[in-house]
């Protein structure tokens, strides 16, 4: 099979679809790889390295594009829509929920669109490709929070491990997933009074085993939204519903009840944000001031990191990338796991989540 790797276009967006490593796997199995030049610079690795990898460079986008098989980091823009073809294969992450044009523009083109981030093995929720970035998110939600909670960069002036004789800023995250899992880790390892916020006891209760004292856990309901999040100096949104849009759960009249020069990081975003106040942002422009709080609303927050995050997406998409170069679109009926990844296919919207977030746009 023939398999494009465009370079990402979004706001430095540094990731790239496939790194040489896994270019190497893919040509052992027979197939042909065309990558943009310069698609994986960003994140270290050279035209040559994927020469030298088996891969034909290509020096534009739309030689990329086109392609039987498109594997990508992040949804194609609208400076991309021209591209998309019928009955391609596009494997990426999607967030469809928070993206109407996009859904549209995908049923319209005929394309296969299959999303990183519904892909689902069985279990409760298990998706083997959003983790690895939701690992990244999260820890990286308490690293950017502590920087902007900096005086300088618009914060109020904590440091989240404190000193000694000063009480340490206090991090609220609402969602015990893996995002907010990540995040806790990270800011208990600085020394920062943590309470984490889930609707699942059975969550909580693992958390515990985890944490043990060092967090504490409460669950998620009103008026416990409302008490952590007027003391929270950082407040970090980890909720995820698959496929869905994000539910609101700090409303603008609470925002406006945090301390001034407060952080809010919002994982959610790319799935609408479940902060009433925050829009998304780019790593160009990352945070801006409503109500007196800090916003930071990037959604590809694990473009800061390409080296890493590149590596770690590969290492668990490239067994569904072999598949499908494999298989076609046969591979679907092969890898339930994959089937699930389906969002949009033949015309139609075909994934119960996000056919829920559009009602009209039919099945």
């Amino acid at each position: 099979m023939k398999i494009g790797v465009p370079k990402e276009n979004k706001d430095q967006e540094f990731r790239v679809g496939l790194s040489p490593s896994s270019v190497r796997v893919l040509r052992e199995n027979g197939h042909s790889i065309f990558v943009q030049t310069q698609a994986g610079t960003g994140a270290g690795f050279t035209d040559e390295d994927y020469r030298s990898a088996g891969a034909e460079i290509v020096p534009t986008s739309e030689v990329a594009w086109n392609r039987e098989l498109v594997v990508k980091v992040k949804e194609p823009l609208t400076s991309e829509y021209k591209f998309l073809q019928k009955e391609q294969i596009l494997f990426t992450y999607l967030h469809l929920a928070a993206d109407r044009k996009l859904t549209e523009h995908l049923i319209d083109c005929g394309i296969c669109a299959i999303a990183y981030e519904t892909v689902e093995q069985p279990g409760a929720n298990k998706l083997p490709l959003l983790t690895p970035m939701s690992v990244i998110a999260g820890r990286l939600a308490v690293q950017f929070g502590a920087r902007f909670l900096e005086r300088q960069q618009g914060g109020r002036g904590v440091l989240l491990g404190g000193v000694p004789g000063v009480k340490p800023g206090k991090v609220v995250i609402l969602g015990g997933g893996v995002v907010g899992t990540e995040a806790a880790k990270i800011a208990v390892g600085m020394g920062a009074i943590v309470q984490i916020l889930d609707v699942s006891v059975d969550r909580l209760s693992y958390l515990e085993t985890l944490f043990g004292s060092r967090v504490e856990l409460l669950y998620s309901n009103s008026a416990h939204i409302e008490t952590a999040v007027k003391e929270a100096d950082l407040l970090i949104g980890a909720v995820l519903v698959l496929g869905r849009r994000a539910p609101i759960l700090v409303s603008r009249e609470l925002v406006k009840q945090m301390r001034p020069g407060s952080v809010i990081v919002d994982v959610a975003v790319d799935q609408g944000g479940c902060i009433e106040t925050l829009h998304p942002t780019s790593h160009t422009n990352p945070v801006y001031v409503e109500e007196g709080v800090v916003h930071y609303g990037v959604p590809n927050m694990p473009g800061a990191v390409p080296w890493t995050a590149t590596q770690a997406l590969n290492n668990s998409t490239l067994p569904y990338v072999v598949q499908l170069a494999n298989l076609g679109i046969k591979a679907l009926e092969v890898n339930p796991a994959l089937a699930k990844g389906v969002n949009v296919q033949n015309h139609h919207l075909v994934h119960p989540a996000v056919q829920e977030v559009f009602p009209d746009l039919g099945n």
